[in-house]
């Protein structure tokens, strides 16, 4: 307040400083790791959370990829989430929680080494749930992977 009115800055600051993110896996039974995940991910002193909308096999223009062939569609999947990281300065480094949904869990098994594998690289296993819905959006999809990361 100025002389006893209400007074609105004419422009708004941009605060910018780094806290370090610290992660601690909770897994209170072991089974999980051994499949690449944590049951859960209690993270602190985080400065920013990202919410990705769920990523498909879709190019640059938004067309659907690989129709039919859950193999290359897990590996598009995983490309599209990167990018949208990359886009927003993180990277899987930063994943805490991970959702996949695929119309057939049975035939996305032999193709999760790629998705398990790339989070590894990334020194992650983040708290990840599976599940196999009726369809997804569009005809012909068959994964796709929705994803919070902080940092």
């Amino acid at each position: 307040m100025i002389d006893g009115q209400a007074r609105h800055c004419p422009y708004e600051m941009e605060w910018s400083f780094k806290v370090a993110v610290q992660r601690v896996a909770v897994n209170p039974w072991p089974w999980s790791v051994a499949l690449g995940f944590n049951q859960g991910e209690l993270v602190s002193g985080q400065t920013r959370t990202l919410y990705c909308s769920g990523q498909t096999a879709m190019d640059a223009d938004g067309r659907p990829q690989h129709d039919g062939d859950m193999a290359a569609q897990v590996t598009t999947c995983l490309d599209n989430l990167e990018a949208v990281l990359t886009a927003a300065s993180m990277s899987l480094t930063n994943v805490v929680r991970l959702n996949v949904y695929t119309v057939n869990v049975d035939e996305l098994f032999p193709h999760y080494g790629v998705l398990a594998s790339r989070l590894a690289a990334a020194g992650v296993a983040p708290a990840t749930t599976m599940l196999q819905v009726t369809r997804l959006a569009l005809p012909g999809q068959l994964v796709e992977l929705e994803a919070t990361a902080v940092g």
